[in-house]
């Protein structure tokens, strides 16, 4: 797998060539400055989340399009493999297990206690189920709060601001499968 700040810089550049747009075009659609883009293109900025998913929101395309990596007939993965997203001084982590297919994608997220993590909305086509292997997670949608123990699971239209916190101390573990339902 190559370097992960590699690979988002030439799939985001990919992406902003294929839907013709110049920096400038690109930094007015999603939010993020042009610098900033360009710094991400070239493999020398490592974004957060939030820039991801506002630039995923601008431009219209999946969270996981900037960590795709080109298609097997098969796919063999294991967290141990992966390069993580770190977000929240380093207490979330989250692994890419399955890049967008088709119209899904599937995350492996671990949050330290005291990781709080406010995900902007999403378009209005993504709906997000949220499954707990390890430890509570509390999901905040909205103004609607809710406590999910191990073996417990959600789904909920992520078209609001939403919230993943761990509030124990013991890391919780979890998958994120974000499906894309096309208009």
């Amino acid at each position: 797998m190559k370097e992960l700040n590699i690979l988002i810089g030439q799939n985001l550049k990919s992406v902003r060539k294929s839907q013709n747009l110049s920096l400038d075009e690109a930094a007015a659609l999603t939010g993020v400055s042009k610098p900033m883009l360009g710094q991400i293109e070239r493999g020398k900025s490592n974004p957060t989340v939030t820039t991801l998913w506002k630039i995923a929101a601008g431009f219209k395309v999946p969270f996981s399009e900037f960590m795709k990596e080109p298609k097997l007939s098969y796919q063999f993965v294991s967290p141990l493999d992966l390069e993580p997203i770190m977000e929240c001084d380093e207490k979330m982590k989250i692994f890419t297990m399955f890049s967008y297919n088709d119209n899904f994608e599937i995350l492996y997220v671990d949050l330290e206690p005291g990781c709080i993590h406010i995900s902007p909305k999403h378009p209005n086509e993504v709906e997000e189920y949220i499954f707990v292997m390890e430890g509570i997670l509390r999901v905040k949608i909205g103004k609607k709060s809710m406590i999910l123990k191990k073996g417990e699971a959600l789904k909920f239209r992520a078209n609001v601001e939403h919230e993943y916190a761990n509030l124990e101390n013991v890391k919780c573990r979890f998958q994120n499968i974000n499906v894309y339902y096309k208009n």
